[in-house]
């Protein structure tokens, strides 16, 4: 899981950086966050705008302890 304070991040993730549905796609100068919603449901953006603030699927995922 890559953390919101990821230096390789330009812009914080926001809720995605935490979320369960949400998958980190790295690409040679970028990093995009995919939406796992988007492949079941239209109104989830597949590369959403980021920093995501609010979102209605967002599950956190489970920390390891």
């Amino acid at each position: 899981m890559m953390q919101p304070d990821d230096p390789r991040l330009r812009v914080p993730a926001g809720l995605c950086a935490s979320c369960t549905h949400a998958r980190a796609v790295e690409a040679a100068r970028s990093t995009f966050f995919l939406c796992g919603l988007s492949f079941t449901d239209p109104r989830f953006p597949r590369y959403p705008r980021l920093p995501v603030l609010a979102c209605k699927g967002y599950v956190e995922q489970p920390q390891n302890a």
